[in-house]
C-alpha cells in the first residue's frame, strides 16, 4: 500500500493528540512531554508519573489535567518523536546531498527508537484507539522515509534495490542492539548504523 501524502500523514497525528493553545498551558504541556520523554527513556513506560511531574516543575493536578491516564502520555511522547522525525524529514529534503540527508535522519531514528525504551510496544495493545495510534505513527514515519530515500536512489547514492521496508527493519535492529549496549549505546548505535550505510549506499568505501 502507498503511504499517504505528508499533509495527510500530519493531519492523522495531529488528530490523535490536542495540545493547549494558551501560551501557559502550553508551556506546562511541553515541559511534561519532554520530562516523561526522559524518564520513560530511563525506566520505560512504567515509570513514576510523580517524577515526570515533578521533573517538569509542575504538580501532579496540572499533569493530570493535560493527561488523565498514563496512556494519554504515552501517546503524546510517541506522537510528539514522530512529528519531529517527520519535522527532520521536511527540512533534510532540501539537501543538495539526498544520501547524506537519508543517513542523517536514519541516524535520528535509531536516536528516536533507542531512547525510548519499550514506548512502541507499550502501544501495541490490540485495543482499536491504540491500533490507530500506531498506525499514524508508522504512516507518518513512511511518509518521512520515502520522501528521502527516492531522491536518494533518483541521485545514484543509494542503492535501487533496498525499499523503505527493508531500511527501517535494520535500523531498528541497530536501535535494539545499540539499546542493550548500557554502556556506550550512543557509540554503539553509530557503529552499527554505518555497517548497514556501507551495505546500501553506493560507492561508500
Amino acid at each position: 500500500m502507498e503511504p499517504a501524502t505528508s499533509a495527510a500523514a500530519q493531519s492523522a497525528l495531529s488528530e490523535l493528540v490536542r495540545a493547549p493553545s494558551r501560551a501557559d498551558a502550553r508551556r506546562n504541556y511541553d515541559a511534561l512531554l519532554r520530562a516523561a520523554g526522559e524518564v520513560f527513556g530511563a525506566a520505560g513506560p512504567d515509570a513514576s508519573l510523580d517524577e515526570i511531574a515533578r521533573r517538569a516543575g509542575v504538580g501532579n493536578a496540572t499533569l493530570y489535567r493535560h493527561f488523565p491516564t498514563r496512556r494519554d502520555l504515552v501517546v503524546a511522547v510517541c506522537v510528539d518523536d514522530v512529528e519531529m522525525l517527520c519535522e527532520l524529514g521536511e527540512r533534510l529534503r532540501a539537501s543538495e546531498h539526498p544520501g547524506r540527508a537519508l543517513a542523517e535522519w536514519l541516524g535520528a531514528y535509531v536516536e528516536h527508537v533507542s531512547s525510548r525504551r519499550g514506548l512502541g510496544a507499550a502501544m501495541m495493545t490490540g485495543r482499536p484507539e491504540d491500533s490507530a495510534v500506531v498506525t499514524a505513527c508508522r504512516e507518518a514515519v513512511a511518509v518521512a522515509g520515502v520522501g528521502l530515500l527516492e531522491p536518494a536512489q533518483r541521485a545514484g547514492e543509494i542503492r535501487s534495490d533496498v525499499d523503505l521496508a527493508d531500511m527501517l527493519r535494520l535500523a531498528s535492529a541497530v536501535a535494539t542492539a545499540a539499546e542493550s549496549d548500557h554502556a556506550d549505546g550512543t557509540d554503539s548505535a553509530a557503529r552499527l548504523l554505518e555497517i548497514v550505510l556501507h551495505g546500501i549506499v553506493v560507492g561508500r568505501p
